[in-house]
């Protein structure tokens, strides 16, 4: 097997669906020896900033001089994204043997792509002697397939609605799937501020006798990060709080803690970039009417007066209507697309959205993010938004990818919900 006969195998596990539940990703782990057992876990989970937190945490604990890894969804564009040791991606050659190994101890079960990559993860940060694993789930966090795990410590970034056709339509049930990561006598700690959820999260650490610690945001108000947008210091409270509670069991110095601050990394959230002639590209995937909030509060802030150019493309199953009357004021011009899934947004309706909520600003849908790229070249300021999968793309046709974008398909997944399996029943 070759990578790219690896990642047509990984395309083929999309025919599985998702599955919500641990049994199969339980057996497979298993069958490639129980790696997670070798390894030592923060598990993040929350509907928006789990990947931001994760980073941070990351970032801080290699400041230490330890051998992280980090196993993040979805990937921008390339599948070996999500599975990093020291922020350096899964190595083709790693990637081929694994997927390998694991197909043959499989023996053709019936494994979805998202319980096939957990053990992947696993195995590989085991074989990497890893000291610790940054480990986000996927969806929810009670069923979903990174919760084999026992952690050191759990972390809830915050409630919001997403997946709601998955995870439940209450702030409530969709805390109850992610305080399902919340194991006994473990610390669990959290920015979650929405009564309702919080009182869940309460709730689940008393009855598993688990410390909870909880996280506001003036903890955070004299962070400086390279990250944009206030949000992001409250993540990285959370993530400070969470290196505090773990200080007995993976010690890290104050000068550390800073240099971990400082260097973190984590592209397309409120990633500005500058092309070679002077454009300047904010890129963040705001899917949900959460995000779309931050990104209109980031630039109120940090690009006052402003009124960039906004290529905006939805996949159909988000909120794009309630996302695109968040934005909408902050266009100057919108170019909706299509994204590339066949979950996508129609760009018409979604351009009808936008010029009902911003009648002043001129909106065009186009076949395309090239076209969008295109017509958008002169502009001075360009935000590009919606959909992870179209700040993938956007990295990939800008030239700020190393991968050629043949992977971001790997995103997709469909979910039939069985009747014992089924997210906030």
């Amino acid at each position: 097997m070759n990578y790219s006969e690896a990642i047509q195998f990984l395309y083929g596990l999309q025919l599985f669906g998702a599955n919500f539940g641990l049994e199969n990703t339980r057996k497979l782990a298993a069958l490639a020896g129980n790696p997670q057992e070798k390894l030592r876990f923060i598990h993040v989970a929350g509907t928006n900033g789990k990947g931001s937190t994760c980073a941070l945490l990351e970032s801080i604990y290699r400041a230490a001089g330890r051998r992280v890894g980090l196993f993040t969804s979805p990937h921008l564009v390339s599948f070996r994204e999500r599975i990093q040791v020291n922020r350096q991606w899964i190595p083709e050659n790693a990637l081929v043997r694994l997927v390998t190994e694991l197909r043959a101890a499989n023996s053709g079960e019936a494994t979805t792509l998202f319980e096939f990559a957990t053990v992947l993860a696993l195995k590989y940060f085991a074989e990497q002697k890893c000291d610790l694993v940054i480990w986000e789930t996927g969806l929810g966090g009670r069923l979903d397939a990174t919760n084999i795990v026992t952690p050191l410590a759990s972390v809830i970034t915050n409630i919001a609605f997403d997946h709601t056709q998955w995870l439940g339509d209450s702030l409530a049930q969709i805390a109850a799937e992610k305080a399902g990561i919340i194991k006994p006598g473990l610390p669990v700690l959290t920015t979650v501020d929405a009564p309702e959820a919080l009182e869940i999260i309460r709730a689940t650490a008393r009855e598993k006798n688990a410390p909870l610690k909880i996280v506001s945001p003036p903890i955070a108000a004299a962070l400086a990060l390279p990250l944009l947008g206030e949000h992001q210091k409250l993540n990285a409270a959370l993530a400070l709080a969470t290196v505090e509670v773990l200080q007995n069991q993976i010690p890290v110095s104050p000068d550390q803690i800073a240099t971990g601050l400082q260097t973190v990394n984590w592209p397309g959230r409120l990633q500005l970039l500058q092309t070679a002639n002077g454009q300047k590209i904010l890129l963040d995937g705001a899917h949900n009417v959460a995000g779309a909030e931050t990104l209109r509060a980031a630039l109120e802030k940090y690009f006052p007066g402003a009124k960039p150019v906004v290529i905006f493309g939805a996949l159909q199953d988000k909120q794009w209507p309630e996302i695109c009357l968040r934005l909408a004021p902050a266009a100057g011009k919108v170019f909706t697309v299509p994204v590339a899934s066949e979950r996508t947004a129609d760009a018409r309706a979604v351009a009808q959205c936008f010029g009902s909520a911003n009648p002043a600003a001129p909106v065009a849908a186009l076949e395309n993010l090239s076209a969008a790229l295109t017509a958008s070249q002169a502009e001075p300021f360009v935000v590009i938004t919606g959909s992870l999968y179209l700040v993938g793309e956007a990295l990939e046709r800008l030239g700020f990818s190393p991968a050629d974008g043949g992977e971001r398909g790997l995103n997709e997944w469909r979910g039939e919900k069985s009747a014992d399996k089924t997210l906030a029943s």
